[in-house]
């Protein structure tokens, strides 16, 4: 193929960061640093220079850092985004001849004659070709240069000439730092080469560190009886005080009486049944409507309001699915799937049957209206001020679809977050995330020895997965109780929250019913709860003396004054000659946590760590105070080798900052 320009002789290749060749933007958060690099190459000996451009994708004018040569053709260069919302960058490439022209000046004048000796093989008359020759590249650069550079290129210039024409017996090198970075602003790119444009996306910083709470405001009311989103405001203060950044509510819409399930997802509902919150739409509405159970609008912004004086955010599930009650299916019967009887299909996963959930159609041929409406929920409650969903079963929805509907609502609240609830096969997990999801649920639930919960993170933290997928790691859910937590008693729950809140940067948990170690299951080999919150009133004592809401709170805080432990790109795990005590570290700049695990939750395990001593930032045989942030006792340990005694009978963990001997840099816990 014959290219538009012959003369751009530079070629620019692999640039990093990317997702899928470009064809997704890789994330980021604001005032966060992007890392470039690229390999970059010309024909022949001329020198190469390198720049990065970068802009917010709004803006016209492209802003540039010159790149750095790292050794075999390889550059690199970083800057900061330091806006929310999309962004460009590219690579761009040239032939330095200015560059090229200084070194070999260089060589020129280490090789004239030095006086009284006839060894030099430049003469004279090479230098002063030199010197003219240097003179015409200036000349060229001030032709396109800002008037502020144009005359102090074009007075080197001259004096090159005027060494042209001197008759000087020997010369020393008139190239100064100055003219060199003059030189650097004002590169010629007539014949330059540049990559494709790549695209970031930047959220705000809740997207890489978050800690949430799911509550459900129906619960939240005296016993027996319906709480009300009120409750639900009252409770937010005191889980802000214990270090909740997002409170998650399950859907509040209002529930459909047909098919209504009952307790224990039983198939025929008694009179005070409840319903579940995800069997959406009544004769009172669907989607954008609440449950006037819970209270009306007024009541909604009251919870917002209390919710933004205690420091929190309102987090609502967005559920695209519909009871047969719902308005949509009476005026849009052409959205659902329509079985050969006329009748619409049902949610199905043979043999079960979930006749309250009618599942959408994206193959629908109304499918336009289909997703402005479906998108028009999530600005409904944008405008009402939520800024975060959790999306409920987001793969069994159409992909093309999220990827529209997300660009859409973050065109217009670009501030707004979307957690992905999808525990389905990893490569439809990571579509969601390259397609906008802002966070992701995890398979963490069921990652519980040494070899997984290692394989798992490793994957999930490291190049080419963190650049597009967030984990958020959930111990529970309502609707998973893992095996661990039905048999491992009080040791399992502090394990799992451990684990939680210093594997990842953001973490939940389904709220009362972890902090009160519910762990009765429906039957063996289950994962619904008995007495599952989903179909029923519960009733939780949050005040009971054997709450782990101390334990959540100690954690909360530590993610909140140790920056090491806000963020998923340093975790490092390191060695212990025990296969039951896990191992990790995380540093940010001069702050670094070490964990110790015990993932045994009935017996007690000693070992000796085996430390990867340059991962914390120490000397091999170095000493060091470790603080344990769970218990308040300091250690002195001294270099990789040091030895654990974990009973999870008492705590289950090591939480340890590290500080060096003498060191006063401690951060508060």
């Amino acid at each position: 193929m014959k290219p538009s320009e012959g003369r751009a002789r530079v070629v620019v290749e692999d640039v990093e960061p990317q997702v899928d060749c470009g064809r997704f933007p890789v994330k980021r958060v604001v005032g966060e640093r992007v890392q470039v690099t690229a390999a970059i190459y010309g024909d022949g000996h001329d020198h190469v220079a390198a720049r990065v451009l970068s802009r917010p994708a709004e803006e016209a004018e492209w802003r540039s850092v010159r790149m750095q040569a790292l050794g075999n053709d390889l550059w690199n260069a970083e800057f900061t985004v330091d806006a929310i919302g999309g962004w460009d960058f590219c690579v761009e490439g040239w032939v330095d001849h200015f560059d090229t022209w200084v070194s070999d000046l260089g060589k020129r004048i280490a090789a004239q004659p030095v006086a009284g000796e006839t060894r030099g093989q430049e003469t004279r008359e090479d230098l002063q070709l030199a010197f003219r020759t240097g003179a015409a590249l200036l000349q060229r650069l001030s032709a396109s240069a800002p008037k502020s550079d144009v005359a102090q290129l074009n007075e080197f210039a001259d004096s090159l000439l005027r060494l042209a024409e001197g008759t000087d017996a020997s010369y020393s090198d008139p190239v100064t730092d100055e003219i060199k970075e003059l030189v650097e602003r004002n590169p010629d790119l007539r014949f330059s080469t540049k990559s494709a444009d790549f695209h970031v996306w930047v959220d705000r910083e809740r997207a890489r560190f978050s800690t949430w709470y799911e509550l459900f405001p129906r619960s939240s009311g005296e016993p027996g009886t319906h709480g009300t989103l009120r409750d639900a405001a009252r409770s937010i203060p005191s889980l802000a005080s214990q270090g909740f950044d997002v409170i998650y509510l399950p859907p509040l819409h209002p529930i459909g009486k047909a098919f209504r399930k009952g307790k224990n997802n039983s198939a025929v509902a008694e009179t005070d049944d409840v319903g579940s919150p995800w069997a959406i739409g009544g004769s009172q509405g669907g989607h954008t409507a609440l449950a006037p159970e819970l209270g009306d609008f007024k009541d909604f912004d009251e919870l917002i309001r209390v919710a933004q004086d205690s420091g929190v955010e309102i987090a609502l599930d967005i559920a695209f699915q519909c009871s047969p009650d719902h308005p949509w299916v009476k005026a849009h019967p052409k959205w659902f799937s329509i079985r050969p009887d006329g009748s619409i299909q049902y949610a199905e996963n043979p043999p079960k049957k979930y006749q309250d959930i009618y599942p959408i159609n994206f193959e629908s041929e109304d499918w336009r209206s289909l997703w402005r409406e479906l998108c028009d929920v999530f600005l409904f409650w944008a405008k009402r001020g939520v800024r975060i969903f959790r999306v409920d079963n987001p793969h069994t929805k159409a992909l093309p679809f999220w990827e529209w509907c997300i660009h859409e609502v973050q065109k217009k609240y670009p501030d707004a977050l979307f957690l992905a609830e999808a525990f389905t096969r990893p490569h439809v997990m990571y579509g969601l995330a390259k397609r906008g999801f802002s966070q992701s649920y995890t398979y963490f639930s069921w990652r519980n020895t040494k070899d997984e919960l290692t394989s798992y993170m490793n994957e999930l933290t490291t190049l080419p997965v963190r650049d597009f997928f967030r984990p958020n790691l959930w111990p529970n859910t309502p609707d998973i109780l893992p095996e661990v937590l039905q048999k491992g008693g009080r040791a399992a729950f502090m394990q799992r929250a451990i684990l939680a809140a210093t594997l990842g940067s953001s973490y939940g948990i389904y709220g009362p019913a972890f902090e009160l170690m519910d762990h009765l299951s429906v039957r063996e080999g289950s994962e619904e709860y008995l007495n599952s919150e989903k179909y029923q009133l519960r009733s939780w004592n949050r005040d009971r003396e054997d709450s782990l809401m101390p334990l959540l709170g100690i954690l909360n805080q530590a993610r909140r004054s140790h920056p090491a432990l806000q963020r998923n790109d340093t975790l490092r795990f390191h060695g212990v000659d025990n296969p039951q005590l896990f191992c990790y570290s995380k540093r940010s700049e001069g702050d670094v946590i070490l964990a110790v695990v015990n993932l045994d939750t009935a017996n007690a395990q000693t070992g000796w760590t085996g430390l990867k001593m340059e991962e914390l930032g120490l000397e091999p045989d170095e000493q060091y105070e470790v603080h344990d942030i769970l218990s308040g006792e300091t250690y002195s340990w001294n270099g990789p080798h040091n030895y654990v005694l974990l009973d999870p009978a008492k705590m289950p963990a090591h939480i340890l900052h590290l500080r060096r001997q003498g060191s006063t840099n401690e951060a508060s816990t």
